[in-house]
């Protein structure tokens, strides 16, 4: 039996033992009554909180990471199988298309019509469609912007391009959801303050750090409907008190970001489809049933079920009878989806995801939610009396190497700060604590190597830098559409079969259809 996940089945249902307001409740350890304006305690309504555009919810859990991979035809040994366990997460139904990527062209142009640069770095490659031998030219001039292709997926974009795609469309999405309630005034609206034009009323681009840190508000930015703050006293000519949101508020929603590469495996396998009372029924080598790469479906018998290269000189089948209906890439939603509702998690484009690319990664990485690529940072003081960030001419908080490890006494991280916001410079990685006097790596991408690192990028085409797709293209045989393969490219690299899709944490209770399932009855909290 086949289980499907999609936008539309995923039901917002209340987690925990829930109430229809929070208006009357008091705290079960001190008695004090919540949401009075004689205390001032808050609590919040706690609910399951519903994906971002374009995501479909994926329910976790364990699996053999690698075990698809039932052959190693590079003899690369470069995919240790390993059970780990996967959270539950948001994933992108769809990869990131053409009209996509231009909608975040359209907003740089048009935010930052004289910063040229900006534009230029945000461009995709399209020289990545010459081949020396080839007559690729209408893909150069046509691919990215025609109308044609604009359900297509995006190409020649690099990991860091895709990194900094996912900051817009979080940022893009937050102030959406704002100004859809009225919390911040949209300056194109014809609502903003008649006392701040439009031009005036948003000096900076709406960032989702700087409004959470009280560093994106005034006369034509705040709305009308903003919370009431119960703490708060009435501006000058107001009755009450209002803040910003917050992310107790549940209002806002979590970045988005890259898959890592295990989620990528994970949610591409789609084993729910196959699972029943904590048995995997049946094992799979692609994503969907089967050891074919055809249909067997009496309407599409004989298809191909995603789209790849046949065979040498075989991208689309023969004129009159086109297999796969496609020479280069497909539109985002061809063939059928897989068990989680996701579209080309095998062939059209591979895609780039998180991870830092090691051969023997699943040797060393964690059991649960593996990962290896972090680069831990901190937001930088512009002021530590205040708390203010640092910002850069894009309106985004600067972000430095993490100093420490742990939690820093509150002595130390002023005198931290107050040294930082003093010198005004990056913090190098492997900086030394002035404070502490030890050395702490901030940069864990060669976490447990046990080779020299100098090493890598000068010996090897492996580096820090080196980041993995996974996939299968339009342009790759088979065997590169199962799940478990993997192969790496530089971070600034791009490529005419690489292509991207985002993902997005998923807060609170890891189950996503807990209806008509067993669970223990608890007793409501008073």
């Amino acid at each position: 039996m086949k289980i499907l996940f999609t936008n539309a089945a995923l039901v917002l249902v209340s987690i925990g033992t829930l109430l229809s307001s929070c208006k009357h409740q008091k705290s079960q350890k001190t008695g004090i009554p919540y949401n009075d304006k004689k205390y001032g305690y808050q609590k919040f309504r706690q609910t399951h909180p519903s994906p971002g555009p374009g995501l479909v919810a994926i329910e976790g859990g364990t699996f053999v990471l690698g075990g698809s991979a039932d052959q190693d035809v590079n003899y690369e040994y470069n995919n240790v199988r390993k059970r780990v366990t996967i959270p539950a997460f948001y994933m992108d139904e769809t990869e990131v298309s053409n009209q996509d990527w231009l909608d975040y062209l359209h907003w740089i142009q048009t935010t930052f019509p004289t910063d040229h640069e900006l534009y230029y770095n945000a461009l995709p490659d399209t020289l990545v469609w010459r081949r020396p031998l080839s007559y690729n030219e209408p893909y150069v001039n046509n691919y990215l912007r025609h109308p044609a292709f604009q359900d297509y997926p995006v190409v020649g974009v690099t990991w860091d391009q895709a990194q900094d795609y996912c900051v817009w469309r979080t940022d893009r999405m937050n102030e959406y959801i704002l100004q859809q309630k009225n919390v911040i005034v949209n300056p194109k609206s014809g609502k903003a303050n008649q006392n701040a034009t439009a031009a005036n009323a948003q000096k900076t681009p709406f960032n989702t750090d700087m409004y959470l840190n009280n560093q994106f508000r005034g006369t034509g930015i705040d709305g009308k409907g903003m919370p009431v703050d119960l703490n708060g006293k009435p501006a000058a000519g107001s009755k009450k008190s209002v803040r910003p949101v917050r992310v107790e508020d549940g209002i806002l929603k979590p970045a988005y970001r890259l898959p890592t590469e295990a989620e990528w495996e994970y949610a591409a396998l789609s084993y729910a489809g196959n699972t029943q009372f904590e048995n995997i029924t049946d094992g799979k080598i692609y994503p969907w049933n089967g050891l074919g790469v055809r249909s067997a479906k009496k309407a599409t018998r004989g298809l191909i079920l995603a789209n790849f290269k046949r065979g040498q000189g075989d991208n689309g089948g023969v004129g009159g009878s086109l297999n796969d209906k496609a020479f280069i890439t497909a539109p985002v939603r061809s063939y059928q989806p897989n068990d989680f509702g996701l579209y080309n998690m095998a062939g059209n484009v591979n895609e780039w995801v998180q991870d830092t690319y090691r051969q023997m990664t699943f040797d060393d990485v964690d059991d649960f939610n593996p990962f290896r690529g972090n680069q831990f940072t901190d937001k930088r003081l512009a002021d530590p009396a205040t708390g203010k960030y640092a910002k850069d001419k894009y309106g985004r908080p600067i972000k430095d190497p993490a100093k420490s490890a742990k939690k820093m006494s509150y002595a130390d991280l002023i005198a931290s700060q107050q040294a930082q916001a003093a010198t005004n410079t990056t913090v190098p990685a492997n900086a030394k604590d002035p404070l502490a006097g030890k050395a702490y790596n901030a940069d864990a991408r060669g976490f447990l190597d046990t080779v020299n690192t100098s090493l890598y990028g000068t010996t090897t085409l492996v580096s820090d830098h080196s980041k993995v797709y996974k996939g299968g293209s339009w342009n790759d045989m088979a065997y590169w559409l199962n799940p478990a393969t993997r192969r790496f490219l530089n971070e600034d690299d791009a490529s005419a079969e690489v292509g991207f899709r985002c993902a997005m944490d998923l807060v609170g209770a890891p189950e996503i259809h807990p209806q008509g399932k067993p669970h223990f009855s608890v007793k409501k909290a008073k």
